[in-house]
């Protein structure tokens, strides 16, 4: 029986975690995966302010404590000085996997020449599979829709949860055996 999968959304801005806006981004990052998966998941949602130190103890609780196989984080991936995102990802994962960024700046440049500014980024702590998305909600379904193919087998590699995804909407990646 495998077990059923947690999902983090990890949403890092300051006036969202003030109720100044409302969190659109880690919604649309909730819509996109009740959209896409076929397995079931649970989602451990959390809206924190641009503080390295809260970003990576909210990292850690939800790989550690909360166990969950994949964390998408939305928001602090740019040049300004409150953006420290990558900076707590690298320091609370064991390895990086910078292709994830690598492809999500490929294809938001094809949308938009500022895609060279982001510093999207991915890594794995544990069981768990943690991926920066941009923050509008338009860039994280063009991102998301690069990756995922490849994040379900991943989260296989590192013992987390089975995921899979509809294949008429997004096909994931396993090879044969």
């Amino acid at each position: 029986m495998d077990k059923k999968a947690k999902i983090g959304v990890l949403t890092i801005s300051d006036r969202a975690s003030k109720g100044i806006y409302e969190d659109i981004s880690g919604k649309a990052i909730v819509q996109y995966l009740e959209d896409i998966l076929i397995t079931p998941f649970e989602t451990v949602y959390k809206i924190i302010p641009d503080e390295q130190d809260l970003i990576e103890k909210s990292l850690v609780y939800m790989a550690d404590v909360e166990k969950c196989s994949l964390i998408l984080t939305t928001g602090g991936t740019g040049p300004a000085p409150r953006d420290v995102t990558p900076e707590a990802t690298e320091n609370v994962c064991q390895k990086m996997m910078p292709g994830f960024g690598e492809l999500m700046r490929q294809v938001s440049l094809k949308q938009v020449p500022t895609a060279i500014l982001s510093r999207q980024t991915a890594g794995i702590r544990g069981s768990c599979l943690i991926i920066n998305l941009p923050g509008k909600p338009q860039s994280i379904k063009l991102t998301l829709d690069a990756v995922f193919p490849a994040v379900p087998y991943c989260i296989d590699l590192i013992g987390g949860a089975f995921i899979d995804t509809d294949p008429k909407k997004l096909q994931a990646f396993r090879p044969k055996k």
